[in-house]
């Protein structure tokens, strides 16, 4: 009877697991993309701010930046890009 019981419990553990990965598969795959996109956007302006002495033109290498360029990508980059000309 313990040995069934025993089963039964690991089996109503995976069950709850599984549907567990299922609710949280889709945002935790939507947090590691923008996590992954921020990342690329503090490399993106690392370099724009290595090539500073040569363009004259840098940005600032914030968090806020990295998640514009993160989220909307090439044009985030071209707005901060414009922003820095206008001000």
């Amino acid at each position: 009877m313990n040995l069934i019981r025993v089963a039964l419990s690991a089996l109503l553990i995976l069950f709850f697991l599984a549907a567990l990965w299922r609710l949280i598969r889709v945002p935790l795959r939507i947090a590691l993309g923008l996590v992954c996109n921020t990342l690329l956007g503090f490399l993106a302006l690392w370099l724009v701010n290595l090539a500073a002495p040569v363009t004259g033109f840098s940005l600032g290498l914030n968090l806020l930046n990295a998640l514009i360029i993160g989220i909307l990508g090439l044009p985030g980059f071209l707005f901060l890009i414009l922003i820095q000309w206008v001000i």
